[in-house]
């Protein structure tokens, strides 16, 4: 569904400013898999998204979702592929308008519009169902303006329309990193079932590396800009974070530095 294939990305070329983000970064990702990635600040783990999203194109190397090489196709082309959910829970959402308001938007995205504005009584009916899979009540609130929400539903709301029309890979950009630890809890245990439920390829990236074990069915891990470990299965289901740590420092021939991931 995913294969990246020895990107690269520097930024301000050049300069003294110059950075090599992404140094032959590679990853394949098969339908259906939850792959979290995890990296020190700077390892590339975010720059790696942003070039899957189209943010910025690569220097070299080849990216194809579902079979289709998209390397050159700009971010607002490449947007029919992919659901994203970013970290300000104020991004995915208009504010001023209704909850049902905003899934309509996500539902109609890339389809052809009218002159009419208006939700149907089975649209209404199905946003209905579906808010009731986040177990938050915002079926019982689907005219309230969404400005009203809680960061933490206002992210959930976001990851219920970036899965509504079932894209090929959903990309979560640290998208709990905002919010509060019990919120953030329930907002992964949200993208468990509503991956799980469809069926979806999905890529997380995540500053902590608990939420990186107990998440996803792959855990990749990236430093100076490339993949260095790539763990699945049953050895996924029994890592610690010191077994990782360990794993890490045997590639790399450095220590993990950031405390922030460790201790989260």
């Amino acid at each position: 569904m995913l294969e990246i294939n020895q990107i690269y990305k520097t930024f301000n070329p050049g300069t003294i400013n110059e950075k090599h983000a992404l140094n032959g970064a590679s990853l394949t990702l098969e339908e259906g898999e939850f792959v979290t990635i995890i990296g020190g600040n700077g390892a590339g783990k975010s720059t790696m998204l942003n070039a899957v999203a189209g943010v910025w194109p690569v220097d070299s190397g080849v990216i194809s979702i579902g079979g289709e090489n998209v390397t050159g196709l700009e971010e607002h082309k490449r947007a029919k592929y992919l659901g994203r959910v970013f970290q300000d829970p104020m991004t995915g959402t208009a504010a001023t308008m209704e909850i049902q308001e905003n899934m309509a938007l996500a539902a109609r995205r890339g389809k052809s519009r009218g002159l009419r504005w208006g939700i149907t009584k089975s649209e209404k009916e199905k946003y209905h169902e579906m808010l009731k899979i986040l177990e938050l009540g915002l079926e019982d609130r689907m005219t309230a303006k969404v400005g009203l929400l809680s960061g933490g539903q206002r992210q959930a709301l976001t990851l219920l329309m970036a899965t509504i029309q079932k894209p090929k890979l959903l990309l979560l950009d640290e998208h709990t990193a905002a919010l509060d630890p019990k919120t953030a809890a329930k907002v992964l245990e949200i993208s468990d079932r509503i991956i799980s439920e469809y069926n979806l390829t999905a890529m997380m990236v995540t500053h902590n590396m608990r939420d990186a074990i107990e998440h996803g069915n792959r855990l990749v891990m990236m430093n100076e800009g490339k993949v260095i470990l790539n763990i699945a299965g049953e050895e996924k289901k029994k890592l610690t974070i010191e077994q990782l740590l360990h794993k890490f420092e045997e590639v790399s021939g450095t220590e993990f530095a950031n405390d922030n991931a460790i201790l989260s």
